[in-house]
């Protein structure tokens, strides 16, 4: 089966008229990943034996759909690892809440999809199991952290996928493969069982090729939880209602900063073409103002990195995974094991992240960046009391080639320049596709206010209707 011709809805026609069944759609699926991970290197672990639910019930779209994970969200009993060379042999015991949920839902697991370590990284090339490639161009990156689940998504080996966004880790890659990827807002879905990188940024979201595939399973996932504390108790609507509808009086602002210099060209000329196309069909388009722009990636890096070097103190070899081998004292436990386990970027990050936290420091950096965040925070408030929506890039450029950033950590940080700022604002937003440059894949991003979801989903499902970009297929796989 070619997955690029299919989304939920059609294969849950498919299930319920008889002309498939759904042991056959997860061997399909199986199938679909073992011809195409050679060149896309999309998972980690592959369930093979995976088998759908018993007894489906087939009203719910959702039964008997295989889905993908990305690797840094627990699943009871299939390996996790965070493409981390620590974790590498991790199987956890419990189950994450999102999981949880889509298997209540009837959803099979059909594997755990490559990321950045530990999520650090926007471009797949940290991970322990290898770079992802994006299915555009095979010689590209897929962008990151969640560049396996795109990968996926984008080359037809599923029709969904879970991801994780702390800095633009949903929206970077789906804007780089051509597909819908949305960050919900911060405490819409449980961070239960997601392997903490940033906790007060972190937020797990959904990647699909159709905009409706992203809102039925956003419809399940999303709600509170007794296990997550910052689970917000806001009823969740069906996002789906968001669908189709007209967009005219939409009050759509469209930072400048955000269509400055520094913006590949070609981006900016598609995603202006979008902006045009919203305008002619009645939305109200003004230009404004984020004056904080220029103070995110500072205030991001050090807070993402100081809350990093809290979260990873508990893989020292005692509690989980890998532990160095020919030690002598329980402090070389510690030592070699978090030396040899984890990568170069988290270690990076680490040290950052301690030196940031450190007595004599802690002022300057930490609760300077605290500051900045609120001031940030504060900007979109004033936007959202008078716009519905902002609009803008979701990356600079286009997806770059493997290699060409990975030696440059401050080049490959910029790369987040235009997503950052949802994080630490804690709003939804979302990447959908715009058209192509150059034949790669240019990507809207479109952010709403705190738990305003369906203003997202009401504007990209109308700029899916409009451009069909889904008709696309990557060049860079063989249909």
């Amino acid at each position: 089966m070619n997955f690029l011709n299919e989304n939920i809805d059609s294969l849950n026609q498919k299930l319920k008229s008889g002309e498939l069944d759904a042991k056959t759609l997860t061997a399909d699926t199986l199938k679909a990943i073992e011809e195409k991970e050679t060149a896309l290197n999309a998972f980690v672990t592959v369930a093979e034996d995976a088998v759908p639910a018993e007894q489906l019930d087939l009203n719910n779209v959702l039964a008997g759909i295989p889905i993908a994970i990305k690797d840094n969200i627990i699943t009871e009993g299939l390996r996790t690892t965070a493409s981390s060379h620590i974790l590498d042999n991790f199987v956890p015991v419990y189950e994450s809440t999102v999981v949880q949920k889509l298997k209540e839902a009837q959803m099979t697991i059909i594997g755990k999809t490559n990321l950045d370590e530990f999520a650090m990284g926007g471009s797949t090339e940290t991970s322990y199991f290898g770079t992802s490639k994006n299915p555009w161009d095979l010689t590209k990156i897929p962008g990151g952290s969640s560049g396996g689940s795109a990968a996926a998504v984008a080359g037809g080996e599923v029709v969904a996928a879970l991801g994780s966004d702390t800095g633009g880790s949903i929206r970077q890659p789906a804007s780089y493969t051509g597909i819908f990827g949305i960050k919900p807002t911060y405490g819409r879905v449980s961070r239960w069982g997601l392997i903490a990188f940033a906790s007060s940024l972190d937020q797990i979201g959904v990647m699909t090729k159709r905009v409706k595939d992203a809102a039925q399973v956003l419809n399940v996932i999303a709600g509170p939880d007794d296990k997550d504390a910052t689970t917000s108790q806001t009823k969740v609507p069906d996002y789906t209602q968001y669908l189709g509808q007209d967009i005219k009086g939409l009050r759509v602002a469209v930072p400048a900063e955000y269509m400055a210099e520094g913006i590949n060209a070609d981006v900016k000329a598609v995603v202006q073409s979008t902006i045009d196309m919203l305008a002619q069909n009645g939305a109200i388009i003004d230009t404004v103002n984020l004056p904080h722009t220029k103070y995110v990636l500072p205030t991001y890096y050090i807070i993402a990195s100081s809350e990093a070097s809290s979260n990873l103190q508990r893989f020292d070899g005692i509690r989980y995974g890998f532990r160095a081998p020919d030690v002598k004292s329980l402090e070389d436990v510690f030592v070699k094991t978090r030396s040899e386990g984890f990568g170069d970027e988290v270690k990076r990050r680490i040290m950052l992240g301690t030196f940031a936290l450190s007595a004599g420091y802690y002022d300057a950096y930490f609760k300077k960046a605290s500051q900045v965040r609120t001031m940030i925070k504060q900007d979109f408030d004033k936007i959202f009391a008078e716009h519905d929506v902002i609009v803008g890039p979701t990356a600079p450029t286009t997806a770059f080639g493997i290699g060409q950033q990975v030696s440059d950590p401050l080049t490959m940080y910029a790369n987040d320049i235009l997503t950052i700022s949802a994080n630490l604002a804690g709003i939804p937003a979302a990447s959908v596709p715009a058209g192509l440059s150059e034949g790669m894949p240019v990507g809207l991003q479109v952010m709403a206010n705190r738990f305003d979801e369906g203003s997202i989903f009401k504007v990209a499902s109308f700029v899916e209707q409009q451009n069909k970009f889904y008709a696309n297929k990557p060049t860079g796989m063989e249909d």
